[in-house]
């Protein structure tokens, strides 16, 4: 069990770097550190086995045995005020407990493998939810193209839920690395004359879902085998980029030949 270190002072080094990590979407690129916050998090992450280098914990959370049980399997622990936690998350509560681990990497393509292309997909609400959806049907890869928001950043990891342990993540592709995947593409686009519902769809795929106002950009629409719309008899382009995604990863699962084996 690490040993608690008591840090008092905002201006502590490790700190410092802690709330850099906290406050800028895209600082693990370059300190190599992720950060995550919130109990839910830091046990999902934690049933992965992967090592944890740095715990931060309140005073009045390390009272509590389980949550001293998960910060002690960190290499490192620091005991902090509640306000100190406050002046590293981003959120209006702050959390009792936050780890900092080590960034995968940009990652790298895996070939022959369910997977989401996010293409210039910039809420990082979005693409949490994206990657939630992905995780729940099947769909053990997302790369996302340059453009799109950092997939390691604290919001998509909060909206993620735990998501992007599971999954194989891939930042800052190009879509000349697509035809890598050998998959057929497929696009969610509201201005296509095939329903989804109306299509036979192939497994395993690759779904490609595109920026929030523009869609998927014409060089990668090029490269998608097919190009589907959603029916929305309630009215027309009213579902964001996520819902529409949660749709389509859905009626891939529901037509993959796992989900109809023994069937009749």
């Amino acid at each position: 069990m690490a040993s608690p270190t008591l840090i008092s002072s905002r201006s502590n080094p490790l700190l410092q770097r802690l709330r850099k990590l906290a406050q800028d979407p895209s600082a693990y690129r370059k300190l190599g550190t992720v950060w995550i916050e919130g109990e839910h998090l830091c046990e999902a992450y934690g049933k992965t086995g992967l090592p944890i280098a740095h715990a931060v914990i309140t005073d009045a959370a390390w009272q509590s045995p389980s949550l001293r049980d998960l910060a002690s399997r960190a290499q490192s622990v620091a005991v902090v005020s509640s306000a100190l936690m406050a002046s590293l998350s981003a959120l209006e509560s702050a959390p009792p407990i936050a780890f900092a681990v080590a960034w995968r990497g940009a990652g790298e393509l895996t070939p022959n493998c369910p997977t989401v292309v996010l293409d210039r997909v910039q809420d990082a609400g979005n693409v949490g939810s994206v990657l939630r959806s992905a995780a729940a049907f099947g769909f053990a890869q997302v790369v996302a193209l340059a453009g799109t928001a950092a997939l390691w950043s604290p919001k998509v990891l909060r909206a993620g839920m735990g998501a992007h342990f599971g999954l194989n993540l891939v930042e800052s592709a190009s879509a000349d690395q697509l035809p890598t995947l050998g998959l057929p593409l497929l696009a969610a686009s509201p201005h296509s004359h095939v329903r989804l519902d109306q299509a036979r769809l192939p497994w395993p795929c690759a779904w490609v879902l595109g920026h929030e106002g523009q869609g998927v950009s014409a060089q990668v629409l090029a490269q998608c085998q097919l190009a589907l719309a959603i029916p929305q008899p309630g009215g027309q382009e009213s579902l964001n980029v996520a819902a529409a995604g949660a749709v389509c990863l859905y009626e891939s699962a529901r037509q993959a030949p796992s989900a109809n084996a023994g069937t009749s």
